[in-house]
């Protein structure tokens, strides 16, 4: 009887007195513990009438041991029996783990529910100790309820999709709670959500819209830092395409389906999917996590200045943002895309038909852009063509084993020049620029000059080497023709 109050004694013992005179309206296989539990209108036996297991036939005892079919309550509730009263801790998953961890124990209620349910959970984030010590985070009741579980697609269940949210926020939504395991962790997450497009819709009663077991996982839900998480950057993309990739299930939102494809051919997709680059954004450092939305209008350059903030800058000080805002144009996206966003190149300025700018400006449309865009791409060119020659003659040079030195690491400074320029253009101002290009032309010149002259002073060697070479030689001769003189005389003198 542990786990029973007097009180509760008092009124089961009743009801079995009661009982006594009518109890064969059951049949010795009917669940006596329910029987006895329903007169009493106690919590669990109402929660009990709806449950998922009464309804495939299990009785009280399948959880609770005892013998559910007898209805002396000594002898249902004994310890030959196995009554194990309430189970507490790690113990309530042990006990949901008997069934749902066993195939064999599934077959026989034709359900198709997965078995690794509880060692998913054990090896989650919910599965570590508790500040208890002793037991896991949760148990499987904590999110599925005790007597009354439902169907996960029956509404009244905690873990349907309209009320999942709820169900976790019964933690994570609580301070003092989550002070004690993770004070880091934000508690706001449920509000963000609402303001979200899938909290809204999820609130509207859409329960196809994203929601927490979404995107971390139901039983297997890992840290985000986890490279196993389904919110670990890298996998980011491929979570949000399980459903934003699927043209069916989407099918009643009027957007496309296509991101996740578009995405990992981008500058970002590239870096974070094919590089690993964790600096790279996903989807969520531009869309939001909780409160992810599509970014406005307003608030796109804002978006991408959070990693490009200097061309952020630049372009809010420029006459494009005046005429953007006029125009109703988002800003970055107009001229760089979204999810298909490519490596910046020299070709995306002047006014080719493969030009950004030639999009809205033409000879007699937006001259004044027209002009700056030519002259800007002219520049464009000649500098790269500067740093062209000027990466030649500087290799010629080394080839021929000159010291270059300076001009090597003045060529650095052409480099850094003509990344200078991809910046200042998003202020498009000329002399701004202008001033960017000077400077990289300047760098080209003194490389281009110091090589020359480094390659002019190994063909001046070349030369005076030859010359040496041809004079050492005459005297070497000469000096070989005098000594043979001189021999020849020393014979001559010695014979006579």
């Amino acid at each position: 009887m542990d786990g029973m109050t007097q009180r509760q004694v008092i009124q089961v013992s009743t009801v079995f007195f009661l009982l006594a005179g009518f109890h064969a309206r059951g049949s010795a296989e009917e669940d006596q513990c329910f029987v006895c539990h329903s007169l009493l209108e106690d919590r669990p036996s109402v929660l009990y009438q709806s449950d998922v297991h009464r309804r495939s036939g299990i009785s009280c005892s399948g959880c609770h041991g005892g013998d559910s079919s007898s209805d002396d309550m000594e002898q249902a509730m004994s310890e030959q029996s196995g009554f194990r009263s309430i189970p507490a801790g790690d113990e309530i998953s042990a006990v949901c783990a008997r069934c749902h961890s066993d195939p064999d124990a599934m077959k026989p209620f034709g359900a198709n529910l997965p078995t690794d349910q509880f060692s998913l959970i054990r090896g989650s984030v919910h599965g570590g100790g508790s500040v208890k010590g002793g037991e896991s985070l949760i148990q499987c009741n904590t999110c599925h309820g005790a007597h009354g579980i439902v169907r996960v697609k029956d509404k009244r269940s905690p873990v349907h999709p309209l009320n999942v949210v709820a169900t976790c926020a019964g933690c994570h939504s609580n301070p003092a709670y989550m002070r004690t395991y993770n004070p880091s962790l934000p508690v706001d997450q449920r509000e963000k959500y609402r303001t979200s497009v899938h909290g809204e819709k999820n609130a509207s009663g859409d329960a196809k819209a994203a929601e927490c077991v979404s995107c971390h996982g139901g039983h297997e839900i890992l840290r985000a830092e986890d490279v196993r998480s389904s919110v670990y950057p890298t996998n980011v993309p491929g979570t949000c395409a399980t459903c934003h990739g699927n043209s069916d299930y989407m099918a009643e939102y009027p957007i496309p389906t296509d991101q996740l494809e578009t995405y990992s051919g981008s500058v970002h997709g590239q870096a974070l999917l094919g590089k690993h680059d964790l600096a790279a954004p996903a989807c969520n450092d531009c869309h939001g996590n909780h409160a992810a939305t599509p970014p406005g209008i307003e608030s796109i350059s804002n978006v991408c200045g959070t990693c490009h903030a200097l061309n952020a800058d630049l372009f809010s000080k420029s006459p494009h943002k005046a005429a953007f805002d006029e125009m109703g144009l988002p800003e970055c996206e107009t001229c760089h895309g979204n999810h298909g966003i490519v490596a910046a190149t020299d070709q995306l300025i002047g006014v080719s038909e493969d030009a950004v700018c030639s999009q809205c400006h033409a000879e007699d449309l937006n001259p004044a852009g027209y002009q700056f865009a030519m002259h800007i791409s002219s520049l464009i060119d000649s500098l790269e063509t500067e740093e062209a020659r000027g990466t030649a003659l500087v290799d010629d040079a080394e080839n021929k084993g000159m010291e270059v030195g300076d001009a090597l690491f003045r060529l650095r400074d052409v480099r850094q020049a003509r990344f200078e320029t991809r910046t200042i253009i998003h202020s498009f101002n000329q002399e701004e620029c202008t001033a960017v290009f000077d400077k990289g032309f300047a760098a080209a010149s003194f490389v281009s000059g110091e090589a020359t002259r480094a390659i002019d002073e190994y063909y001046f060697r070349r030369i005076g080497f030859g010359i040496s070479t041809v004079i050492i030689t005459i005297l070497a001769i000469a000096l070989y023709l005098t000594i043979r003189r001189i021999e020849r005389r020393q014979k001559e003198m010695l014979h006579t």
